[in-house]
């Protein structure tokens, strides 16, 4: 038993006024003369043996009315805790991610929440409420109950420690306040879920769970194959629950259905369809599938763009037989003009530029690259083995790089270190290759180590480096100085370099990350790209270079779909975006095993049991009774007591 006023406890002392008052009355008694009290003797004992009785018991009714009424005023009450002298916060996270799409026994989860919230929480409770989008800070579900109605799904899902976190600032920081942290989720095991205990707040979980786990998503698409007449795309499929035969897969272009095919796909495994269109072809496109699960995944939207090639320019003093073979007229305009012939007005058109074993760097070549590296563009650099080295180390310092020095008595090394993580090897070696031939070089100049190299020699000597798009040989690669041409190495390397120089966009970019891509136009002065679809439109981040502009895209757009890049009202290109598919996969962390005292199975149960445990017994009117009742048997000891 508690109490709201127990400093009126203090009036008990008060008890001991009729204590004294009575025993003083009990020690008075008053003496009759009587010629002979032979025969009085036995009736005055037992006259004043009643009397003392009568008054002790009037003593007990009077202590315990008094008593009673103390207590009364003091207000006591049964609770499970101290909650009367302390205020309650309550702060609740929706999840409204797309798994919460799923149907559960009572319809979708997300719905089913909401509707539960509504009903359970007091209307006019103070509570904050935040979602993976919204927050609502210290505020009543009567005056945000549209707002829950109409939560949209998001793409948008935060790991539950940076939940957690979150919903910390959002509790006052009053010491004597009791706080506690609700989460309404399906915790999903894509999801991190490694909790720290805070002792300042109670967190209690949610966990609503589907009535099946059956999904049937589009996971990605990729080219597969790619001719003069036909490109192949493979799409990707995967299922979570039973196995399905024959689901159907359509492809769109627009709205005009242009081909359509079926796929068998087994639980937890992956699954392809292919479809064919003809090469070059400019397309908007759609796949989709019909499934009653998450909505979500049922599309994945792509394009195919007009094909652009890229600007590359050439300055040669060594063969360059190798780069025309390399840089073919399909995706590239190669440029490749001697030293002695340059024309320098061609420089800023270019989106890369290969430096190709010149003996010296003129210095009005050195200001016009200085303005090409100014404005984005990419360089290759390959020395000539008779290089001036001064005129070398101007460029290198330019770029950020040390500079060249000479060994003497160079002895030939092999090129045995490559870096497979470089950007420039993705997707190149299925695994990490050790015993190939490695290619060699004969003469090459010393380079402090200033960051991880892409290739190096037998010696931990840098090889080729690269620094802010600028790639460094440290030495020739003719025939006479090395064999590196001759090498399976020089493909991928060069052909990488020359297509991350424009960085054209993707079949699509994944909603929520930041995406990197290059439109080939020239915009007039304050003129800046948007990014439009329908009725969104937005300017992303951008960096104007040579001839083109590099579009960052990370927190917009919000939805997925074919957008349109434009300069002004003028259309450029396309570009898709399409909702990450992590959450496609129906499996969910075990809340009631991890956090067993703290998991609740529907919103309704977890705010009857907090309505119980915040609730208090009231006692003050029983007091009163008691008060009233031993006044009562006061009265009938006075009146029938002798």
């Amino acid at each position: 038993m508690q109490f709201k006023y127990p400093e009126v406890l203090y009036a008990l002392v008060l008890l001991l006024i009729p204590i004294l008052v009575h025993l003083f009355q009990l020690r008075r008694f008053e003496k009759t003369a009587f010629t002979n009290v032979k025969f009085l003797q036995n009736v005055i004992l037992q006259t004043r043996k009643s009397s003392q009785l009568k008054k002790w018991l009037i003593l007990c009714t009077r202590l315990l009315a008094l008593a009673a009424l103390v207590i009364a005023f003091a207000q006591p009450y049964f609770a499970n805790r101290d909650i009367v002298k302390t205020e309650n916060e309550t702060v609740i996270y929706l999840d409204n991610s797309f798994s919460m799409q799923t149907k559960g026994e009572k319809g979708d989860l997300l719905k089913r929440a909401v509707q539960e919230l509504l009903n359970t929480v007091p209307e006019d409770e103070e509570v904050s409420i935040f979602t993976n989008t919204e927050t609502y800070k210290n505020t009543t579900i009567k005056s945000i109950r549209n707002e829950l109605l109409q939560l949209e799904y998001s793409h948008q899902q935060e790991a539950i420690p940076s939940v957690i976190l979150k919903g910390r600032k959002l509790f006052t920081k009053q010491q004597n306040s009791v706080k506690n942290l609700i989460l309404i989720s399906d915790f999903q095991q894509h999801a991190q879920l490694s909790v720290q205990n805070d002792s300042t707040f109670s967190t209690n979980y949610i966990q609503l769970k589907p009535a099946n786990a059956n999904n049937i998503a589009l996971d990605s698409l990729y080219i597969s194959e790619q001719d003069a007449n036909s490109v192949t795309i493979a799409v990707v499929l995967k299922n979570s629950g039973i196995p399905v035969q024959d689901v159907p897969v359509s492809l769109y272009d627009g709205e005009s259905l242009i081909a359509k095919s079926s796929v068998n796909l087994d639980t937890q495994n992956a699954s392809e369809v292919t479809f064919s269109i003809p090469s070059n072809k400019v397309i908007q496109g759609t796949i989709k599938i019909d499934d009653n699960s998450l909505q979500f995944d049922n599309q994945l939207f792509f394009n195919i763009n007009a094909p652009e090639k890229i600007n590359v320019l050439a300055i040669n003093e060594a063969d360059d037989e190798f780069l025309k073979k390399l840089y073919t007229e399909d995706e590239f305009n190669l440029i490749s003009a001697p030293i002695n012939q340059l024309n320098y007005n061609a420089i800023s058109t270019q989106q890369l530029i290969i430096l190709n074993e010149l003996k010296t760097i003129p210095n009005p070549l050195l200001t016009a690259l200085r303005s090409f590296k100014q404005n984005g563009g990419s360089l290759v650099i390959i020395p000539a083995k008779e290089s001036t080295l001064n005129t070398y180390n101007e460029l290198l310092q330019a770029n950020n790089f040390r500079r060249f020095q000479e060994i003497p008595n160079v002895t030939e090394k092999k090129i045995t270190n490559i870096n497979f993580s470089h950007p420039l090897f993705t997707n190149v070696f299925e695994k990490k290759v050790t015993n190939f031939q490695y290619p060699k070089v004969n003469h090459y100049f010393n380079m402090e180590k200033a960051s991880a190299a892409i290739l190096s020699l037998e010696n931990n000597a840098q090889f080729l480096v690269e620094n802010d798009e600028t790639y460094l040989f440290t030495a020739a690669i003719n025939k006479e100085n090395s064999n590196f041409k001759s090498t399976p190495l020089i493909v991928p390397i060069f052909y990488n370099i020359g297509k991350n120089s424009l960085q054209l966009t993707n079949l699509y970019y994944t909603l929520g990350k930041e995406n990197t891509f290059d439109v080939q136009t020239s915009l007039s002065q304050d003129a800046v790209l948007t990014i439009v679809k329908d009725t969104e439109e937005f300017i992303p981040l951008q960096q104007t270079a040579n001839n083109k502009v590099r579009l960052t895209t990370d927190e917009f757009p919000t939805t997925a779909g074919i957008y349109t890049i434009k300069n002004q009202n003028t259309d450029l290109q396309k570009v898709s975006y399409n909702f990450d598919r992590k959450e496609s996969t129906l499996q969910y962390h075990n809340i009631a095993n991890l956090y067993p005292e703290n998991t609740h199975t529907t919103v309704a149960q977890f705010f009857e049991d907090l309505k119980n445990e915040q609730s208090v017994a009231s006692l003050w009117k029983w007091f009163v009774i008691f008060a009233l009742l031993f006044l009562c048997i006061e009265i009938l000891i006075l009146k029938f007591v002798k």
